[in-house]
């Protein structure tokens, strides 16, 4: 089931492509907007907020990393790459400038729809009202009605795949989870068998966290375990 009245922006130079996909998507009632460029995605983002965007690495001009950091550093839309390159080093790449989830060209139309829906079943979860859903630990208060994490009266801007790892770790202190389950948790049935993305993840969402809080060192390293958030977690009201 897709979610409704989901927008899309598809940001690709191949107009086939855009064509094929724009019509495919529509059928499975998403709305999309095309941008062949960053200069027409830009002017789609000027006059909306879509809940996804669809980013091709190879494009003419600034190039797909280069618009992805762009995303990352004005705001959290959730960004799924679409790579023709093959090799592990590109989707790594794409990853660490902010990506969500990437995509290998040629891919076919329900690989992709599954990814969309993956990426916005958790970003755009609604959770149950009577359930209390903020925590705190160290410095940090993280909100998961909002999505939104603060220290004090500053907020720290996360991807929304690092807000959804940074929220399984919360809710789950001091217990060592395996890769396999945060792939799980984090990616549900989008995961693939081997997959550096966690650990990408993690990597960036330790620098995000040490940047505000220096030397708390809440995520470590268990050897041949997976990893562990040190952190006393407070549920409160």
């Amino acid at each position: 089931m897709s979610v409704p009245a989901a927008t899309l922006l598809m940001v690709e130079d191949d107009p086939e492509i855009s064509r094929l996909v724009s019509a495919f998507m529509e059928q499975e009632g998403f709305e999309i907007e095309i941008a062949s460029d960053a200069k027409a995605m830009d002017a789609v983002l000027s006059r909306l907020h879509p809940d996804l965007v669809i980013l091709d690495l190879m494009l003419p001009g600034e190039d797909g990393l280069s618009i992805c950091r762009r995303l990352r550093a004005n705001g959290s839309i959730p960004v799924l790459m679409l790579t023709a390159k093959s090799d592990e080093i590109d989707r790594v790449v794409g990853l660490e400038m902010g990506a969500d989830d990437y995509l290998a060209k040629p891919f076919g139309s329900r690989e992709l729809l599954a990814r969309v829906r993956a990426i916005l079943r958790r970003t755009q979860s609604v959770p149950a009202p009577e359930t209390n859903r903020r925590f705190i630990f160290d410095r940090f208060m993280l909100d998961l009605d909002s999505r939104r994490l603060t220290c004090g009266e500053s907020e720290a801007l996360l991807t929304s795949a690092e807000f959804d790892l940074l929220a399984c770790f919360v809710q789950r202190p001091r217990r060592v989870l395996t890769r396999d389950q945060l792939l799980d948790w984090t990616k549900g049935r989008a995961a693939e068998p081997f997959d550096r993305a966690i650990d990408m993840l993690i990597s960036r969402l330790r620098k995000k966290l040490d940047a505000i809080s220096p030397g708390a060192a809440l995520i470590t390293t268990v050897r041949n375990g997976g990893y562990l958030f040190t952190a006393q977690v407070k549920q409160v009201n």
